[in-house]
C-alpha cells in the first residue's frame, strides 16, 4: 500500500485534515513551484518568450495523463463552470428533449442548463435523490424514463454532498444507446478513481486542480471529445485561430479556428504562476498511481467507518460510496456547532447539506483518523445520542 505521503506537506501532527474534498493542502513542491513562478513575474524581462508553450503543454499532458486522455483533446480553462459554459456553446440540447441532472449536485453541471433551457427548449430533469443512496440505480432509471427523449446528462460521477459514486461505465453505454451526450464533472473523480475517457467515451469530462490534484485555484482542464471539436469556443483568442499573431504581419493572418481542443482555451492562460503548480501537483498524483491513492483513501475511510460507527455514526453503504469520500447522516439537522467544535480540537471535515462529509487523502495516516474518531467522541455522540 500506498504509505502516508505526510512528509512532503506541511501539516502540523497535531492537524487531523479529513477535508480535501473542499480544498487539498498544497504540497511544499507545489508551493515551491508558485514561489518561482511569483518571482518570475517580478523580473518579466528574464522571461524566455518560449516558456508559456513549454508550460501549456506540460500541464495539458499532466491532466490527460490522470483521465487516459490525448494531450490534444484537453483545454486549459479556470474552473469547472467555465468548462460547462463552454460545453453549452458546443452543444445544443434540441428543443422537446431532457437534460438530466442530480438532485443537489453541485452547481457547475446544473445551473448552465438551467439557463439555457428556456430559451432553446429542453427540460431539465432532476434525477431524485435515491433512498436507498444508489446513484447509478437511478441515473439508469431516468435515462428509461418513457416521455421526452433525452438528449444530455450532465452529472458528476461522485455526488459532492453525500460521496455517493456514479458507475460512469454502467451509465456511459446507455446513453449512447439513446443518442444522448454526456458530461461529467470530474472533480472528486480525477487521479482518485479509475477514468479512461477512451473507455467511458463522455462528449466532456472536466476536472480542477484545487481539491484532489493537488493544485492552486483557478486552474481546471476540460477534454473535448474529437466529435465535438468543431464548436466554437467560449471566448475569441489570438490562439484559438490558425494564425492571429502580435509578432506577425498580418496581424489576422488566417482566422480559421485552430484544430484540436487547444482552441477552447481560456484567455490570459499564460499564467506563470499557477500552471507549474498545476502541473507539480497532478504529477506528483500520477507518479504515486490512481489505484495505489484510492488504495490508500479506502483504508482510511474504512478505519474511519469502524472508529465512527462504534459512537453512533449513521454511515452510508460503502458499495455505493466514493472510496475517499464518507458522509455522516443524522437523524434529524446536524447538531448545531459540530463542525466547529470539532475543529477546535484539530480535527477538520466539512458541513455538506446537513451531513459531515470527511475527505482523507495521501498525507493523512491512522493517527489522523484516530485523532478524528476521539474528537467525534467527545463532540459528537453526546448530541446524537441525546
Amino acid at each position: 500500500m500506498l504509505p502516508s505521503q505526510r512528509h512532503l506537506f506541511d501539516i502540523p501532527r497535531e492537524v487531523a485534515y479529513l477535508n480535501a474534498a473542499a480544498w487539498s493542502p498544497l504540497p511544499l513542491a507545489v508551493q515551491e513551484a508558485g514561489r518561482n513562478g511569483v518571482a518570475r513575474k517580478g523580473r518579466p524581462w528574464e522571461l524566455d518568450p518560449g516558456l508559456g508553450a513549454v508550460q501549456h503543454e506540460r500541464c495539458r499532458a499532466a491532466a490527460a495523463a490522470l483521465i487516459g486522455a490525448q494531450a490534444e483533446d484537453v483545454a486549459l480553462v479556470s474552473s469547472v463552470s467555465y468548462g460547462v459554459a463552454t460545453a453549452g456553446k458546443i452543444f445544443s440540447p434540441p428543443a422537446g428533449t431532457r437534460v438530466l441532472v442530480l438532485q443537489d449536485d453541485h452547481s457547475s453541471p446544473v445551473l448552465e442548463w438551467m439557463a439555457r433551457a428556456p430559451a432553446q427548449g429542453f427540460t431539465i430533469d432532476t434525477v431524485p435523490r435515491p433512498t436507498d443512496g444508489d446513484w447509478t440505480a437511478a441515473v439508469e432509471e431516468a435515462i428509461a424514463k418513457p416521455g421526452a427523449p433525452v438528449s444530455l446528462a450532465s452529472i458528476s460521477n461522485v455526488h459532492w454532498s453525500d460521496g455517493g459514486a456514479i458507475d460512469l461505465l454502467r451509465i456511459a453505454p446507455l446513453l449512447r444507446a439513446k443518442g444522448a451526450a454526456m458530461l461529467v464533472d470530474a472533480t472528486h473523480g480525477a487521479g482518485v478513481m479509475p477514468i479512461d475517457v477512451k473507455v467511458i467515451d463522455p462528449d466532456f469530462l472536466i476536472f480542477p486542480t484545487y481539491k484532489w490534484v493537488l493544485g492552486p485555484y483557478g486552474r481546471a482542464f476540460l477534454y473535448v471529445a474529437k466529435r465535438r471539436q468543431d464548436g466554437v469556443p467560449l471566448e475569441q483568442t489570438p490562439f484559438g485561430r490558425r494564425a492571429v499573431s502580435s509578432e506577425r504581419v498580418p496581424y489576422f493572418a488566417d482566422l480559421a479556428y485552430a484544430p484540436t481542443a487547444r482552441r477552447f482555451d481560456m484567455g490570459e492562460r499564460d499564467h506563470f504562476i499557477g500552471l507549474d503548480m498545476a502541473a507539480t501537483g497532478m504529477e506528483m498524483m500520477a507518479g504515486w498511481g490512481q489505484a495505489a491513492i484510492a488504495q490508500r483513501c479506502a483504508m482510511l475511510t474504512a478505519r474511519l467507518e469502524e472508529g465512527l460507527s462504534a459512537f453512533g455514526a449513521q454511515l452510508p453503504r460503502r458499495a455505493l460510496r466514493a472510496p475517499h469520500i464518507l458522509c455522516v447522516g443524522f437523524p434529524g439537522a446536524m447538531p448545531a456547532g459540530l463542525v466547529e467544535d470539532m475543529a477546535a480540537l484539530r480535527a477538520y471535515a466539512a458541513p455538506r447539506l446537513g451531513r459531515l462529509r470527511i475527505s482523507p487523502h495521501v498525507y493523512n495516516d491512522e493517527e489522523d483518523v484516530d485523532r478524528f474518531v476521539d474528537a467525534w467522541r467527545r463532540v459528537a455522540m453526546p448530541r446524537v445520542a441525546a
